[in-house]
């Protein structure tokens, strides 16, 4: 190559470099920002749910005690039915409830023994909906305390396992007035209720906070437990809210 040529060729390189060079970092930068954007999103445990992402309906599993059953609202009425009705046809809501069941395996009536919980796993969900603790507040099960997260996190779990991979969400129980009632007391509650908040944070779950949605409202719970057909309607907009990210619709009241 001559001097001539080797500068010619050196000045074509400077000369369009300027031009190319930015363009191409330009491009990679928002590829990028593009990609990090994404991850965040699939990352964040409280993002909306979109039923376009899923094959229709979105199977929902509700996990827990006699509240979630339903007991003090109307048949009918139970915060899954109504979470049912907001949602509508694009969900589809199951109701595992069991009456008097603990989280704890060493609890006086463990969930995990129930044909619920077997029935919840075999339904592969696309996403879990679990409150339980209420019954584990009781004295004759307080003193198996200590076995309280590592319980919650085998439940976590064995839906984590599951083939359909569900979002998993944990619920801060519903409050309980003071006395309480049925051995059930708020002190104990919001022990678990930290308990939950660190196992939320550690393992990436959503959050559902019943607490908060009835904390003001304790006409809505008349045995200082069970929410009513209303309490069970302020449950299920929560949790509309929380899988949805949009306010929940106006239910028609009951008996209308």
């Amino acid at each position: 190559m001559t001097a001539a040529m080797e500068g010619t060729t050196r000045a074509g390189r400077i000369r369009h470099s300027p031009s190319i060079f930015p363009h191409t970092m330009k491009s990679i930068r928002l590829l990028v920002a593009g990609l990090l954007v994404s991850t965040a999103l699939a990352a964040d445990p409280m993002a909306p749910i979109k039923p376009a992402d899923y094959k229709a309906p979105v199977k929902v599993a509700c996990i827990g005690d006699s509240i979630t059953q339903g007991s003090g609202a109307e048949q009918g009425k139970s915060y899954p039915s109504q979470l049912q009705e907001m949602l509508g046809a694009e969900w589809k809501v199951g109701n595992y409830g069991v009456s008097g069941r603990t989280l704890l395996k060493k609890g006086d009536f463990p969930y995990w023994n129930e044909g619920a919980y077997q029935n919840a796993l075999k339904s592969e969900p696309d996403v879990v909906v679990i409150m339980l603790g209420t019954n584990d507040t009781k004295p004759q099960n307080w003193k198996h305390e200590a076995e309280f997260t590592g319980d919650y996190t085998e439940l976590v779990k064995s839906f984590q396992a599951l083939a359909s991979k569900p979002r998993i969400y944990v619920c801060r129980p519903c409050p309980v007035p003071e006395p309480g009632n049925f051995g059930i007391n708020e002190k104990n509650l919001k022990e678990w209720i930290k308990r939950i908040n660190k196992l939320a944070k550690d393992m990436d779950l959503g959050v559902i906070d019943m607490h908060k949605a009835l904390e003001d409202k304790p006409e809505l719970l008349p045995d200082r437990v069970h929410p009513n057909t209303g309490g069970a309607g302020e449950m299920a907009a929560t949790a509309y809210k929380a899988l949805t990210g949009k306010r929940a619709p106006k239910l028609e009241a009951a008996g209308k």
